[in-house]
């Protein structure tokens, strides 16, 4: 049964100017009773400022007790590996392993580079980076002493606490050009885009189980999600406009080109019904819905429309 999430509105609060924490921390609650399986936090320094994700999540942990917690997504290359490691560790035992660590390497706009920038990180040199510190964290996350000779030196060191799951929490990557999907299939536990269409993804997600069972693993242990932007209303252009002006206020562009590079919708609840069932047929497993505004409202209208469609 397709599973759905809910992200957070942490950079939109701080856009309002409105970044005390207590109701977003309700939001979660209100999602975790009204039985979304999952709860997401975004992730910037400087680009779009918002709250710190890993530490939001670890106060979301302690006010829930059955939904997942995940990062949409978390940008690894910012960060030194060895901290990260420590932090997600620390995480994942505090939600006693509810953690999904979704990732991506960034889209090229000039506001990313300066933040990559302002971290001293190379923008250029993100996958590698990427990659590496990855590998790096799940070396890290065994528990046992960790020898490593590359963009970052360990010697003979062990990390503790380990993370509540044996070999951490499942890492899900963002992108879906051809690089990420084979990337996917060869080495992490789950695809996470936000760019395909219906007609794309199931072909797309076929390219990602292809790459992992070329590389002798098991492509049914991988979970297909997906990231979507609603904006649900019975008042059809009434939806339209409000998506349109979420996007570009977020963003700083026009909504027609982020719309192109971000599936989202804008309607009557039967037809986002429709839209997020379309993706289920098409093989995502895990639906996480960003809303353009009015939280509670679409929390509860989704959670009706799931016990509609019987999920």
């Amino acid at each position: 049964m397709p599973r759905l999430g809910y992200l957070l509105p942490t950079r939109e609060r701080v856009m309002e100017g409105q970044p005390e924490t207590a109701s977003l921390l309700a939001l979660a609650e209100r999602a975790e009773a009204l039985g979304f399986d999952s709860v997401w936090v975004g992730d910037s320094l400087l680009a779009r400022p918002r709250h710190d994700p890993l530490t939001l999540l670890a106060a979301v942990a302690a006010r829930t007790r059955k939904v997942e917690l995940g990062t949409a997504v978390l940008l690894p290359a910012l960060r030194n590996p060895v901290v990260l490691a420590q932090q997600v560790a620390t995480l994942d035992r505090i939600s006693e392993g509810r953690l999904i660590l979704g990732v991506g390497i960034a889209a090229d706009l000039p506001n990313i580079r300066t933040e990559f920038e302002a971290a001293g990180v190379s923008f250029d040199k993100r996958v590698g980076r990427m990659v590496e510190g990855l590998a790096l964290c799940r070396a890290l996350w065994t528990g046992k002493p960790v020898d490593w000779d590359g963009r970052w030196k360990v010697k003979g060191s062990t990390l503790g606490p380990t993370p509540h799951r044996a070999g951490g929490p499942p890492i899900w990557v963002a992108g879906a050009v051809t690089a990420a999907r084979v990337r996917t299939g060869k080495l992490y536990d789950g695809w996470f885009p936000n760019s395909p269409s219906v007609a794309e993804y199931a072909p797309q997600w076929a390219d990602v189980k292809q790459a992992a069972r070329a590389a002798g693993r098991d492509p049914d242990a991988l979970t297909g999600a997906m990231y979507l932007t609603l904006a649900i209303d019975d008042d059809a252009a009434g939806a339209d406009a409000k998506l349109n002006a979420y996007l570009e206020n977020y963003y700083g562009q026009p909504a027609a080109v982020i719309r192109q590079r971000q599936m989202s919708y804008a309607g009557p609840a039967a037809g986002a019904a429709a839209w997020i069932k379309s993706y289920a047929d098409a093989g995502a497993s895990h639906l996480v819905l960003r809303f353009a505004g009015d939280h509670e409202r679409h929390l509860e209208t989704v959670a009706l429309m799931r016990r509609d469609l019987g999920w």
